[in-house]
C-alpha cells in the first residue's frame, strides 16, 4: 500500500494557497458555485490536495445541485474518516483524509443510488489527476476503475443543500466579493492585506465575449472589467466593511471608465453581487458613501449581478508584491 506522509504545517503554508489551507487544516468551507471541481466533468482521480492520497473517482461524482463537487463514494471506504460535527448549530458527519487528516466536507444520507450518500466535497481540498496522467503521476494502479465504458451518471433527487431552508446542514464558511475598480494591480495590493480576507485574486468579469485574455481586454471593446475576486472569512471582515470601509476609499468611485491615468469601460466602477443578500448590502453602502458628502460628485459603481469570472494570466496575480514599486494609482482616503 503506498504511503503518503503529511507535510509539517510550515511546508502545507508554503505549499497550499490560503484557501486550500484555511479549508483543510482549520476546517472552513469554501463558497458553492464558485470553486474549482464543482463542475469538472473530465474522467480522472480526485486526491488529497495535501498528501495526495487517492480519494474520490470521476465515476462516482454527480450533480447535486448545491454548488460543490458531490460523489456518492469514495473509492475505498478506508481512506475517508468520518466524525460527528456540532458546529454551527447542527449536528452532521464530517468526512476527512485517514492519512492527512485533511477535512474534505460532509456525508449526507439523501444522495442517489447505489449507496444513497452524498459526499459534499471541498473542491480546496482536492487535487484532480485526469485519466491520460494516471501512470505519470503515480496513480497507474487506479486505471482500472477506468477500463469499462461509463454508465449513466447517478441521477440526484432533492437533497437537503440543494433545497436549502432551516435543515440545509451546508454552510460556507467563507464569502466571494468580485469587484471592479480600475488595474486591477493596485486593487489587489491593498485588499490582500485587509484583516479578514483569505485570498485574492485578479481577472475579468461583467463582459459577454468568450476567453477574455488581457490583450483583448485592454482595447475596451470586450465588455469585461479589470477585477478582483476577494475570497473573505465574514466572521471576521462583513461585505459591508469590505465595501465601505475598503472599496469605496480604495479607488474614484466618481469617474466613469476611469482610474487616474487609465481610462476605458475596463476601468470601470462596479460590485458585480453574487447573491440577492450581496445586492441589497452593496446598494445600502453605496447610499451611505454617498450621504456621507465624502465624494464631491455623484458616485457611479455599477452594482450588477456577477457573471463569470476569468483568472487573469499568472504574471498579473500579485503583480506589486513580485514587483514593488510598480504603477498603481491606487490608495485609501480618509
Amino acid at each position: 500500500m503506498a504511503n503518503y506522509p503529511k507535510p509539517s504545517d510550515e511546508e502545507l503554508a508554503r505549499k497550499l494557497t490560503p484557501i486550500q489551507y484555511r479549508v483543510t487544516q482549520k476546517d472552513a468551507t469554501e463558497p458553492p458555485f464558485q470553486n474549482e471541481f464543482w463542475d469538472n466533468h473530465d474522467e480522472g482521480l480526485y486526491v488529497d490536495v495535501v498528501t495526495g492520497e487517492p480519494l474520490f473517482s470521476s465515476r462516482d461524482k454527480f450533480e447535486s445541485g448545491t454548488g460543490w463537487p458531490s460523489f456518492t463514494r469514495p473509492i475505498d471506504m478506508a481512506s475517508v474518516v468520518a466524525r460527528t460535527d456540532k458546529a454551527h448549530g447542527m449536528v452532521r458527519t464530517e468526512v476527512r483524509s485517514r492519512a492527512g487528516d485533511s477535512h474534505l466536507g460532509h456525508v449526507f444520507e439523501d444522495g442517489p443510488e447505489p449507496t444513497g450518500l452524498r459526499f459534499c466535497i471541498n473542491s480546496a481540498s482536492l487535487r484532480f489527476v485526469p485519466v491520460d496522467r494516471l501512470e505519470a503521476e503515480g496513480y497507474g494502479d487506479y486505471r482500472a476503475l477506468f477500463a469499462v465504458k461509463p454508465g449513466p451518471a447517478p441521477v440526484a433527487g432533492p437533497n437537503a443543500c440543494a433545497v436549502g431552508g432551516p435543515e440545509a446542514g451546508c454552510v460556507a464558511t467563507l464569502e466571494v466579493a468580485d469587484l471592479a475598480g480600475g488595474c486591477f494591480w493596485g486593487t489587489e495590493d491593498i485588499l490582500r492585506q485587509v484583516p479578514g480576507v483569505v485570498d485574492t485574486e485578479v481577472g475579468y468579469a461583467g463582459g459577454t465575449t468568450e476567453a477574455p485574455t488581457y490583450e483583448k481586454v485592454k482595447t475596451g471593446k470586450t465588455g469585461y472589467a479589470e477585477s478582483i475576486r476577494v475570497t473573505f472569512d465574514p466572521s471576521q471582515l462583513s461585505y459591508a466593511d469590505l465595501l465601505e470601509k475598503w472599496f469605496f476609499r480604495m479607488h474614484d468611485p466618481t469617474t466613469r471608465n476611469r482610474q487616474g491615468n487609465d481610462v476605458g469601460t475596463q476601468y470601470r466602477s462596479a460590485i458585480f453581487y453574487n447573491s440577492e443578500e450581496q445586492k441589497r448590502v452593496a446598494e445600502e453602502v453605496k447610499t451611505r458613501v454617498e450621504r456621507s458628502g465624502k465624494w464631491k460628485r455623484p458616485i457611479v459603481t455599477e452594482i450588477v449581478p456577477a457573471g463569470t469570472f476569468t483568472p487573469a494570466e499568472g504574471y498579473h496575480q500579485d503583480y506589486l508584491e513580485k514587483h514593488p514599486g510598480g504603477y498603481t494609482c491606487h490608495f485609501l482616503r480618509d
